[in-house]
């Protein structure tokens, strides 16, 4: 599948906008994750990861109002190109939110929006062990990531009913996860980690 713009262009999109760093290791670590996804189903790599990577695209203009993410992210992509597809799969990672109106009655249904909404969460719990770790995510193992990840109280605030979905995909977790880890394991040096 053609993509209108390369990688460095939705970075330079990206950047347009008032990101925080914590963002921007999030779009990359997301990016990382799905080209991991896309190679293990046999799926196109560059198209993976860029809805990976501009998943959030709209986030630095919607966060302090969550009933536009997503919503913003069509007009944005479509000046930039992208098919109404793409730009369906980006939003799908909205659906179901109390705080997005237009997608709380929407519900995922490819194996792509399982794996993104799957990438894009576990993004959080894998960050959080590594920081726990001094930063180190070169030793981590599956093991205790499963750990934390089972943990309620550990990184709280994500929701591990959205990284379940990778099982919809035909993912066991413990895969996800060990697919999920190495992938951000090879951009460490990007996202300030060892």
């Amino acid at each position: 599948m053609t993509l209108p713009i390369t990688k460095d262009e939705a970075i330079d999109l990206l950047k347009t906008m008032p990101q925080q760093e914590s963002d921007m290791n999030h779009y990359l670590e997301t990016e990382a994750i799905m080209k991991a996804l896309a190679r293990h189903f046999n799926e196109d790599e560059e198209y993976w990861g860029m809805i990976g990577l501009l998943h959030d695209v709209d986030w630095a203009l919607t966060r302090d109002n969550w009933k536009e993410h997503t919503i913003k992210a069509e007009e944005i992509l479509k000046e930039k190109g992208f098919d109404d597809e793409f730009i369906q799969i980006v939003q799908s990672h909205g659906y179901g939110y109390d705080e997005i109106p237009k997608f709380k009655n929407k519900e995922r249904t490819k194996k792509v929006e399982y794996c993104l909404i799957a990438a894009e969460t576990v993004t959080g719990i894998i960050y959080a062990y590594a920081l726990l770790r001094d930063k180190n995510i070169s030793t981590m193992e599956v093991k205790g990531l499963k750990k934390r990840f089972k943990d309620k109280a550990f990184a709280r605030n994500c929701r591990r009913e959205l990284v379940l979905e990778i099982e919809k995909a035909g993912l066991e977790l413990s895969e996800f996860l060990q697919i999920a880890m190495d992938a951000v394991k090879s951009i460490k040096e990007e996202i300030g980690l060892n």
